[in-house]
């Protein structure tokens, strides 16, 4: 499996490692791409962001790809969109250059190899022969003994002589490394100081498997080394591996980088997030149409690493702000409580404050123009004028969480005309003495309007329902929706008397047809 190698390329890696010398603050964000990035993992690389730039240090992506049998096709790209879309700039990292590549591990078998024979020359690992029959053989043991399921360290006391007759046969073999029994505590930057004794409650673990494909294990040591990390913020069900991979950095010789360990991501009622409940995702948080500031600031609103802040009124923060705030000291040690509502106040207080900036509120007026579109790609005749959008947005920062819902059918009649005509209750004549008061009216809100409505119906001698009900169906179509009233401030003074002229001139042209 393994040949006598030369481990001059591994000694100049680490040679240009040591000459880093810790000096500047370096973290990595490792996902696997086996699936799609979620909040806890969001969380993770948010978390290493904005340390890193607190501290003037750089923030690398690394995708650990061993496990070659779970690769999803297209979940790396993906992740990187994500990350970006989020505001998290990739220092180094695949796509992004950096002296520590390549940033993909299933790139770096080559130094993991040459890194497992230091480990088999010092004595710190073995090889093990032991097939997956024996190994479930021990499982199915322990299951029924109502133990936890091991590996007996058998192939650990294979003679010189034992492993030859082994390779000479050509039977398949793994490398285990060897787990020691006085481990010191794990100093965690978190949780303060940690004591797991894996060796009395584990095997020794597989660090390269048959196929020559390393462990988590054995790579995330190797490369976090070799590129120099200094801090490992990771999340907390990663800390009782974190003593074995002190105990490989020891057998190693290296200077093994700090540890902080975040606490579980939970829902509001204490019960864990699972990528199961299918809405975690940050794809779906995207399609939604949640802004990044938004996520961002729901995310660290449950995680600490801030002073208090009150829940009762939230506060939008940018992404330079966070770093320049953020204290890893003031993250929380206990599970961090997410809170669902405050994510919707975070995109109100997102969509007011681009509405407030002219180059965003013009990007937002052409993308509310894609979601109509989108939403209804056979009107051909929609209202999609910059200034009726713009008067839209407005009203609805107050009243809607996501711009999508200003797509939904209740709210079609913002941007699908009418067709139909339905002015049959008063004549022309009066319907021109209805927008001539409209068109002078300079109140156009609700109250004003309906009190308007009411004094028009009166003098009209029409029933007021009567009145309602053809303007709703003049202004939108629809039989239902907001008060009519309502309907006209939402639509704006333009809009109302333009929709309501194009009946007035299509009733005209049918009794001159008539």
């Amino acid at each position: 499996m393994f040949s006598v190698r030369s481990v001059r390329t591994l000694r100049q890696c680490l040679r240009a490692t040591h000459r880093l010398c810790h000096s500047e603050v370096r973290v990595r964000f490792a996902p696997s791409p086996t699936g799609y990035l979620h909040l806890g993992g969001l969380r993770t690389a948010l978390y290493n962001y904005l340390f890193a730039r607190h501290s003037g240090g750089k923030f690398l992506l690394r995708i650990e790809d061993t496990d070659q049998t779970r690769l999803v096709p297209g979940a790396t790209e993906r992740l990187i969109e994500d990350l970006l879309w989020a505001g998290i700039e990739i220092d180094e990292g695949p796509g992004f250059g950096g002296a520590h590549g390549p940033y993909i591990q299933s790139q770096r078998r080559e130094l993991y190899s040459q890194a497992v024979e230091r480990l088999l020359e010092n004595g710190s690992a073995y090889r093990c022969f032991c097939t997956e029959r024996r190994l479930d053989l021990l499982r199915k043991d322990a299951l029924r003994t109502r133990q936890v399921p091991r590996y007996d360290n058998k192939c650990r006391h294979l003679t010189p002589e034992q492993v030859q007759q082994q390779l000479d046969k050509g039977a398949p073999y793994c490398i285990r490394f060897k787990l020691t029994s006085h481990e010191e505590p794990l100093q965690d930057l978190i949780y303060g100081s940690v004591q797991h004794n894996v060796s009395e409650t584990e095997g020794d673990p597989v660090i390269m498997k048959s196929d020559l494909y390393p462990t988590y294990h054995l790579a995330n040591v190797v490369d976090d080394h070799l590129m120099g990390i200094t801090h490992v913020l990771r999340g907390v069900e990663w800390q009782i591996s974190t003593t074995k991979h002190l105990l490989l950095y020891k057998a190693f010789d290296w200077q093994p980088p700090q540890f902080g360990h975040l606490p579980l991501l939970v829902n509001a009622d204490g019960s864990k997030l699972s990528k199961r409940q299918g809405d975690i995702g940050i794809k779906q948080f995207r399609d939604r149409g949640y802004f990044p500031t938004a996520l961002i600031n729901y995310i660290i609103s449950a995680g600490g690493g801030f002073e208090h802040r009150s829940h009762s009124k939230p506060q939008l923060y940018s992404m330079q702000s966070l770093a320049e705030q953020f204290r890893l000291e003031r993250v929380n040690a206990h599970p961090s409580r997410l809170n669902a509502e405050l994510l919707n106040d975070y995109n109100q207080l997102e969509l007011t404050a681009r509405l407030a900036d002219p180059l965003k509120r013009k990007q937002l007026v052409a993308h509310v123009q894609q979601l109509v579109q989108e939403a209804y790609p056979d009107h051909s005749d929609l209202d999609l004028a910059e200034s009726h959008i713009e008067a839209v947005l407005h009203w609805s920062a107050q009243r809607l969480t996501l711009l999508q819902d200003l797509t939904s059918s209740k709210l079609s009649f913002l941007w699908v005309k009418p067709t139909q005509v339905v002015l049959k209750e008063l004549s022309p004549a009066q319907w021109q003495q209805l927008l001539q008061q409209l068109q002078a009216e300079s109140n156009f809100h609700k109250d004003q309007l309906n009190e308007l409505l009411k004094g028009f119906a009166k003098a009209a001698s029409i029933k007021f329902p009567a009145l309602m009900k053809t303007l709703r169906g003049a202004l939108s179509g629809l039989q239902e929706g907001p008060g009519v009233a309502e309907m006209m401030e939402i639509l704006g003074k333009d809009v109302v008397l333009q929709r309501l002229q194009e009946s007035l001139d299509k009733q005209k042209q049918l009794q001159l047809q008539q």
